[in-house]
């Protein structure tokens, strides 16, 4: 007895895995670590996720030496162009895991949980603001758009990367001098435990303080604007303007504009809800797209990719009913998927 599908959410800080029988229910869900085959390299990302598949069929009670599932749905960071995706579904098939295979980037995972289940079609625009910034969007007749979203290099910016580098530098300048005061000066060094904002970059610089550390400083950001801080509020309204960016121009190349379109908003950032940043996406989508249906996903970005799973195999929507109850509300904590992280409650819903 296998599952029907196996589902993974490979992304930059964790790798989410989870076994869906064919009536949604959830055989076993287990977390491990980054496997992002660009930040990690790919034999590691595949160490990582032979070690969760084996993890997950053990927790099922099947035996990890032959096929787990019927189908495989990977939505994985890292994944961002065509030939990337079709290279890295040939490495997931030949693991063996299933009959047959599909990888796609991570968005597509977040979109996913956003859309109804018992649509005929599944469209609308998904915007990630998580570690990074990605946005992917399909039209009603299944054609798609999306961005490289290589940083940088490709016009990004945002993201908890950005947001805390952001903070670090306005914190440094005014800490020396260069730069307007902020609550920033004293909350950045804080949060690290040291005495001065000149520590904190002097550990840095030493390697005792990491990038994905700095990243954790975005809610350190959105406490600052809470509190009042100009130049905080001012890169909360940029980030904002960022979100809408995305899903604008995904929204124009795909002639979405003037539709009642789903824009789901998926990542950490996102998804911990915070009022200001929450305001400043909804006020700049809606000026943009009056007719937008806005929504943050309410479940893991797996249960996306689990969706997707149960699309291809043709399960009936009650399927995806019971999937969602199992893990709409709930975040994953030392022990497995529990209840009660208050940045997973119920998505508020907005229409233009």
């Amino acid at each position: 007895m296998t599952g029907a599908v196996l589902a993974i959410d490979g992304g930059n800080s964790k790798t989410d895995v989870a076994l869906v029988g064919a009536d949604g229910r959830l055989m076993s869900a287990v977390r491990g670590g980054a496997s992002n085959h660009q930040t990690v390299g790919r034999a590691e990302a595949l160490s990582v996720l032979r070690a969760l598949v084996k993890d997950a069929a053990s927790q099922a009670g099947l035996p990890a030496d032959r096929p787990v599932a019927a189908h495989t749905s990977a939505c994985l960071a890292g994944a961002d162009l065509p030939e990337e995706e079709e290279e890295l579904r040939l490495l997931v098939s030949g693991e063996g895991w299933s009959a047959s295979s599909s990888v796609v980037n991570d968005t597509f995972a977040v979109l996913r949980c956003g859309l109804d289940d018992a649509a005929e079609t599944h469209w609308g625009i998904g915007v990630v603001c998580g570690t990074a910034m990605n946005c992917v969007a399909v039209a009603p007749g299944g054609e798609t758009t999306r961005f490289l979203a290589l940083g940088s290099l490709s016009g990004d910016w945002g993201g908890g990367s950005d947001l805390g580098d952001a903070a670090l530098w306005w914190a440094a300048r005014a800490e020396d001098g260069r730069g307007p005061d902020t609550r920033l000066r004293a909350m950045v060094p804080a949060h690290f435990r040291l005495a001065s904002v000149h520590e904190v970059i002097v550990a840095i610089h030493r390697g005792k303080i990491g990038p994905s550390d700095l990243a954790a400083l975005s809610p350190v950001l959105l406490a600052a604007a809470s509190e009042g801080d100009t130049v905080a509020a001012d890169l909360v309204a940029r980030q904002g303007a960022e979100v809408c960016a995305l899903a604008t121009a995904a929204a124009d190349r795909l002639g979405l504009t003037d539709l009642a379109v789903p824009v789901v908003l998926g990542g950490s950032v996102l998804t911990a809800r915070h009022p200001l940043l929450t305001t400043a996406v909804t006020a700049s989508l809606t000026a943009r797209l009056p007719r937008a249906v806005i929504g943050i996903a309410d479940v893991p970005p797996v249960v996306g990719a689990a969706l997707l799973g149960l699309d291809e195999v043709g399960a009936p929507p009650a399927a995806a009913a019971r999937l969602r109850a199992a893990l709409t509300g709930r975040h994953y904590g030392d022990g497995g998927w529990v209840v009660g992280n208050p940045a997973q409650a119920t998505p508020q819903m907005s229409r233009g």
